[in-house]
């Protein structure tokens, strides 16, 4: 099969450490961070990433009011994309654009925030809002984009755990192959931390970080890392056949070269780092390249004691000899934004087939040993040979896995 070639042609993100690509990519490379500490109902003082993007600079106040963070938060993403690709979104037949968002869980907010409502008034369901059923659908954050783009074609959310970001991108790509849209808006978002449900669950799991300077709390691959910030954020990217980019002269950031979704089916949490083997050579199967064609692998780490070990064997096992493979991890800067990491983790690192530079993970004081890969990028940016090829890994619980492999674009 002749499948068309897909290209990223617009960037649109919000993040703990900045509101633009170019924001988002100076604090990566210049070690900020983005993290602070934040009162959760019933849980007290947490740390968590928070974004301070300007919902309304694309909302009216009642929209917000009435919608929800992860469709606010995808609304700006998605126009700040559409305006980066330099489109003429408004002369577009909109019923063949679609809108495809990866979202870890949903609905969650709301429901804790009414329940918590309505006890206020001896849990009278009189009170209970009549905007909750919108806000909790599973569709919710693509399909608020959609009403305020005035999309018109398939638009929905891909529930893929803290893969989703990638699986969103995975999905546009498949549906612009298929001639079902020739122009998708696509990537992952998150609320997360507004919901202390999650906070209290990873808590129980003994996996929730604490660290007295907030932002050197998210410490993945450090011998004293213990456990996930929570953060929000999202990262939408425009995406187009090949053919139709360059036909209206829109620059490029990268090709879509491959990718491979697995899952691991052994346990809820704990992740396989078999499957997670399988699952990148598979998309350099995909891909028709060898590990030695990649450049820079973001990995998904966590900065749990076992998930960061085992993901750094499954590297290893793929990587071990490619001396021009570089190796780095983003959550360092914003802690886990969960359905939007994979999204935001990739944005990081496209600039890097211009500039290559690799930026570094922070807060490494002491590299645990079972995580000492080699050309594992600690605490300075590094400049490289070379960036032609950039894998992707984002994971998530129960056993799912995804690689995604975006090149330099080249005739």
């Amino acid at each position: 099969m002749d499948l068309s070639r897909i290209v990223i042609t617009g960037v649109g993100l919000t993040a703990p450490n900045g509101n633009s690509l170019s924001e988002f990519r100076s604090n990566l490379l210049n070690g900020i961070a983005g993290i602070s500490r934040t009162e959760i109902r019933y849980m007290g003082e947490v740390l968590a990433g928070i974004c301070d993007f300007d919902p309304l600079r694309y909302q009216k106040r009642k929209e917000v009011r009435v919608g929800t963070r992860a469709g606010s938060i995808s609304i700006y993403c998605s126009r700040e994309a559409v305006q980066d690709s330099g489109v003429d979104f408004e002369a577009m037949d909109k019923d063949r654009v679609g809108i495809y968002v990866g979202i870890t869980e949903h609905g969650n907010v709301e429901t804790e925030n009414e329940i918590h409502n309505i006890s206020q008034f001896d849990y009278d369901t009189k009170f209970w809002t009549h905007h909750h059923n919108p806000r909790t659908v599973a569709n919710n954050p693509a399909g608020e984009a959609s009403l305020n783009l005035g999309v018109t074609g398939p638009c929905y959310t891909i529930g893929a755990a803290c893969a989703a970001g990638n699986l969103g991108v995975v999905h546009a790509l498949q549906m612009l192959q298929l001639g079902e849209v020739d122009f998708a808006i696509a990537g992952g978002v998150s609320e997360s931390i507004h919901t202390f449900g999650i906070f209290a669950g990873f808590k129980s799991q003994g996996a929730l970080a604490e660290h007295e300077d907030p932002n050197r709390a998210s410490r993945p691959f450090d011998v004293d890392r213990n456990g996930i910030v929570v953060s929000e954020g999202g990262a939408l990217y425009t995406l187009e056949r090949l053919e139709d980019a360059q036909a209206r002269g829109a620059k490029i950031y990268g090709e879509i070269a491959g990718y491979h979704v697995n899952s691991d089916a052994t346990d809820y949490v704990l992740p396989n780092p078999e499957r997670q083997t399988e699952c990148m050579r598979a998309a350099l199967k995909k891909a028709k390249m060898n590990a030695s064609d990649i450049h820079i692998v973001n990995t998904h780490a966590t900065a749990t004691p076992m998930g960061d070990i085992q993901e750094c064997e499954a590297v290893g096992a793929v990587f071990a000899d490619c001396p021009e493979t570089y190796v780095n991890n983003t959550k360092g800067f914003i802690g886990h934004a969960m359905g939007a990491a994979g999204a935001l983790e990739l944005a990081g690192n496209l600039p890097a087939f211009e500039d290559r530079v690799v930026h570094p993970s922070i807060n490494v004081d002491e590299l645990d040993p079972k995580c000492a890969l080699p050309n594992l990028v600690l605490k300075q940016s590094i400049q490289a040979k070379r960036v032609d090829a950039i894998l992707n890994n984002s994971f998530g619980m129960l056993g799912i896995n995804s690689a995604l492999i975006v090149r330099r674009f080249s005739d």
